[in-house]
């Protein structure tokens, strides 16, 4: 296992399940370009490992998921070019191939919120938040925030956060579609781990395939997606773990499955 290159970045594997903490309470769990660096490389590696099947995201304390960048550290770009290819934790998690969530166990806001919105699945204390503050300092977002709302929460939704820049909380959350389950605090992250570890007990090829056909189906026409998937499902059937998965089933046993 690494050593995040951040002592705020935090990072713990649980058998096929990697934990990565955002581990800044004290400032709301806010990142700075050191702690992007880290994160990036956090996931990185564990998108990589093969023994890690599934990642779960969180946040230090009980305040805050992630408050976004350190706005205080955003001033230290040379150039609003420098700014632009800045190293950006979004793009790594976005990038993953293995199912991601997101336990998200207080403020999502800024940054925080496209953090959430990049994992595939959110789960959400009852005391969490959700905003897009930027448009209050006079920018947006940049990490993917407008079109992973309209995605999760539909274009008017998505406008009144993005235009308002005010907080939503948990239960609007939860009636909106952007997060899919409320869970009290302290059952946040083993509510989190029982679901990481459920699609880690899955074929993991088949996994990540499901993540990257959900990802076209967002992207493709309905004949164009269609048409991946039946691909896609063609490769994953070649498969020694699939193979596998139908002895075990004609077996009446657990399937072992080895990524393969």
């Amino acid at each position: 296992m690494m050593e995040p290159a951040s002592p705020n970045i935090r990072l713990e594997v649980d058998g096929h399940v990697a934990i990565i903490t955002i581990d800044r309470p004290e400032k709301l769990n806010s990142v700075t370009p050191e702690m992007s660096y880290a994160l990036v490389e956090v996931v990185e590696w564990a998108d990589a490992a093969d023994e890690i099947r599934a990642i779960v995201i969180t946040g230090a304390g009980e305040r805050a998921f992630c408050a976004g960048s350190d706005i205080r550290t955003l001033d230290t770009y040379a150039t609003p070019w420098e700014f632009r290819n800045r190293t950006d934790y979004c793009d790594a998690i976005r990038d993953a191939r293995k199912p991601v969530i997101a336990a998200i166990n207080g403020y999502a806001f800024g940054g925080g919120l496209e953090t959430s919105l990049i994992c595939d699945i959110r789960l959400a204390s009852t005391t969490a938040s959700f905003a897009a503050p930027e448009i209050k300092l006079g920018w947006i977002g940049g990490g993917g925030m407008s079109t992973f709302l309209a995605h999760s929460i539909g274009p008017s939704n998505a406008a009144v956060m993005l235009m308002t820049g005010d907080p939503i909380d948990a239960e609007t959350a939860l009636r909106w579609g952007l997060v899919s389950e409320l869970v009290e605090p302290e059952r946040l992250v083993a509510r989190a781990m029982e679901l990481a570890r459920v699609i880690a007990s899955r074929p993991p090829i088949a996994a990540e395939t499901a993540k990257a056909n959900l990802r076209a189906a967002f992207n493709m026409t309905q004949d164009e997606a269609m048409r991946y998937e039946r691909d896609l499902q063609t490769v994953t059937f070649a498969t020694a773990d699939a193979h596998e998965g139908r002895a075990a089933f004609a077996e009446k046993r657990a399937g072992v499955f080895h990524r393969r």
